[in-house]
């Protein structure tokens, strides 16, 4: 896979959207895009959102058992760990665990600027989920900080994170989602359709749509959040999404991805199964187009996923 190499970090815009890439040269992104191999998406069918948190689970216990270092994961949000989270907020209230305190915990993506403990943060959504127990025993938490005034300030936080990512090696599992884009398209962690994300795309900083933020705030209220109206004004008026990127994907050793919200947020029932049938082109500008048409294939690209659905995805 890659080697980041975040000492080196390259600024890159297209349009408003602003990614920190490993190679500011697109002929580079399309050489190493080029190597990777399209593999079939298989999705495994279990039978409830209660069964698919628990393979989740077995996932990093089966990471944690594979080598005795720590563990860097990469948390969800929104609803499709919820499941997975309710157990290790559970394991931990136990008492102190071996797993949960080998754990370097970091987000995925924010919106921004938003105070960390709005009720519409992953953050917050985070410590409901997994209790302040979960948070005391892990070896680290490091959220992607989104109460920053301005932009430029937002990129140098964005730019810290991911060194700090880096430094422990990238993540050993990354629990992705799916979300649903406009024309049936979709987004892996919030590399939104068109931002011209490439593979050598570490993090990025794109404007935000009122459509995503009425998304979120609709996942967030489907997932039993509790949100008052000053923390719905703040979060209408966030202005832009910070994401890891295409990179921090392909980087990650484990990848185990869960949908489990078709029933609520039936457009994924369309853009599943448009990644399941597109055939990903060999030639590396055309693939590059098609990824950035339809980030949700980028899963495709990694030699280590594991999908995890419920049946009325593909109904």
């Amino acid at each position: 896979m890659l080697g980041t190499k975040t000492e080196t970090l390259q600024r890159r815009t297209v349009g408003e959207n602003i990614w920190l890439s490993d190679i500011d040269d697109e002929t580079g992104s399309q050489d190493f895009l080029s190597l990777l191999e399209a593999n079939e998406l298989q999705p495994e069918i279990l039978e409830s959102e209660e069964a698919v948190g628990a393979a989740m689970l077995a996932e990093l216990e089966a990471e944690a058992r594979s080598h005795h270092d720590d563990i860097v994961m990469i948390l969800l949000g929104g609803r499709g760990a919820q499941s997975l989270h309710r157990l290790l907020g559970q394991r931990a209230a136990r008492g102190r665990d071996d797993l949960i305190a080998r754990l370097h915990v970091f987000t995925q993506d924010a919106l921004a600027p938003l105070r960390m403990n709005n009720s519409l943060s992953f953050v917050r959504d985070f410590e409901r989920l997994l209790g302040e127990a979960f948070f005391s025993q892990v070896k680290s938490f490091t959220p992607m900080q989104t109460n920053v005034p301005d932009l430029p300030t937002l990129e140098a936080e964005l730019s810290s994170y991911v060194q700090k990512l880096d430094a422990l090696g990238g993540a050993d599992i990354f629990f992705l989602g799916h979300g649903p884009e406009p024309e049936d398209a979709s987004h892996l962690a919030y590399i939104r359709a068109g931002s011209g994300a490439t593979a050598t795309d570490i993090a990025g900083l794109i404007p935000i749509s009122s459509g995503i933020l009425d998304h979120h705030i609709t996942k967030f209220k489907a997932g039993g959040s509790t949100i008052n109206a000053d923390d719905e004004t703040e979060c209408r008026q966030a202005t832009h999404i910070l994401t890891l990127g295409p990179a921090a994907i392909l980087n990650a050793k484990r990848i185990v991805q869960s949908v489990v919200d078709a029933s609520t947020a039936p457009a994924k029932k369309r853009t599943y199964r448009r990644v399941m049938e597109t055939v990903i082109a060999d030639d590396p500008a055309e693939r590059a187009i098609q990824l950035d048409q339809n980030p949700g294939l980028w899963l495709r690209l990694h030699p280590n996923y594991r999908s995890l659905i419920l049946t009325d995805v593909l109904n």
